[in-house]
């Protein structure tokens, strides 16, 4: 049976967080511009002009906002199994949030003064350690490879490197325009509806306050005007929270085992909508490790500038990855029910592998073909 006043929460946090975003951006817009906070183009990168990379520093003020404000007006006015339900989650949501602010505000510095990436991946084991002192440790594979419960150690330190692994792929992955967003956005719906289905309604309230976020976000990275100083980027700030929030969702349902009366497996359920930024950080971390070079300093081997090479424009590029990202999700969705999750697994870094050796024989092809006709000018 559907709780209503969960559905009206639900609703009712996502507005406010849009709607708080919405008002924070332009703000944020104004000050950069004034205090000439930019993101300078560089080789590497694939914009032209300054464009603010503040865009990041509206998420958790908004998020925070959003559900204080919400479960705050539950409290009052439903206290019952709702506010019961806080209760029970206060530990768990302390320590959460702990972690995502030291994100947040290691985010921010180096958005504005810069900081070496030693320094956020300490900020990272930090924040995992948080995660596992809030029990959301993944505490079972649920049979992949043969594994199911773990030894507490070994899921401790197995929760803190999936922690920085995701924060890292959300933050890597943001390479263009609406990509990370787009893909946060994507997986946050996915969360807040299946967490919703499963009844854990506050952490469902948290998917749908970062998607709130996102949403008015999207529509600054994207459609922007940057000579009417309308565009933004997300920066660190941005990503790792939103990477974060992305790890402890995730970690949520892997851990209670969520999926299980559908018949899906509670690893797939848990962790297929981050298959297309988790893969490309691992493919792009051993790539730079086969060619002798630092797998933490950045260069153009994403796969959006794979797309890019190919001569795709931008926003063709994000709403490939987007939608391939969707297209996994379901497929694995559908899929877990009659294989095992191990050869799942397997077919997903097969297909994504085929996918990558694909787009670099196009490319070769495509840069064969150019220098060919330069050759006859």
């Amino acid at each position: 049976m559907i709780n209503y006043y969960w559905v009206i929460s639900s609703v009712s946090v996502f507005v406010m967080s849009l709607s708080l975003t919405g008002i924070i951006i332009p703000q944020i817009l104004l000050i950069a511009f004034r205090r000439k906070l930019f993101d300078e183009p560089d080789p590497r990168k694939t914009h032209q002009g300054a464009i603010p990379r503040l865009g990041g520093m509206a998420f958790m003020p908004s998020m925070y906002f959003a559900i204080a404000c919400v479960m705050g007006l539950i409290w009052t006015f439903y206290q019952d199994e709702m506010s019961l339900e806080i209760v029970q989650q206060t530990k768990e949501l302390s320590f959460a949030s702990c972690a995502s602010m030291l994100m947040y505000l290691i985010g921010m510095a180096d958005d504005l003064i810069g900081v070496k990436y030693r320094a956020k991946f300490v900020v990272q084991i930090i924040s995992g350690v948080f995660i596992v002192i809030a029990s959301l440790s993944i505490n079972n594979l649920w049979g992949f490879m043969g594994f199911f419960e773990l030894w507490n150690p070994i899921g401790w330190a197995l929760t803190v490197l999936v922690v920085v692994y995701i924060t890292n792929a959300i933050n890597l992955i943001d390479g263009i325009d609406g990509l990370a967003s787009g893909l946060g956005a994507v997986a946050c719906l996915y969360y807040g509806l299946v967490l919703f289905a499963e009844e854990q309604y506050i952490y469902s309230l948290i998917a749908f306050s970062v998607l709130g976020t996102l949403v008015p976000f999207y529509y600054y990275n994207v459609f922007g005007d940057p000579n009417k100083q309308e565009k933004i980027f997300m920066g660190d700030a941005g990503a790792l929270t939103i990477g974060l929030v992305m790890a402890v969702l995730s970690m949520r349902i892997c851990h209670e085992g969520l999926g299980l009366k559908y018949g899906i497996n509670p690893l797939v359920m848990a962790f297929t909508p981050l298959i297309i930024p988790c893969f490309d950080v691992l493919r792009v971390y051993l790539h730079r490790i086969r060619n002798h070079r630092n797998p933490f300093l950045p260069d153009r081997c994403h796969i959006h500038h794979k797309l890019l090479a190919l001569g795709v424009p931008k926003t063709w590029a994000m709403v490939f990855i987007v939608f391939s990202a969707i297209m996994f999700t379901l497929v694995n969705i559908l899929v877990s029910k009659y294989v095992s999750v191990t050869l799942l697994v397997v077919l997903d870094v097969v297909s994504y592998t085929a996918i990558n050796i694909l787009l670099t024989q196009l490319i070769r092809k495509r840069e064969s073909k150019l220098n060919s006709c330069k050759l006859y000018d």
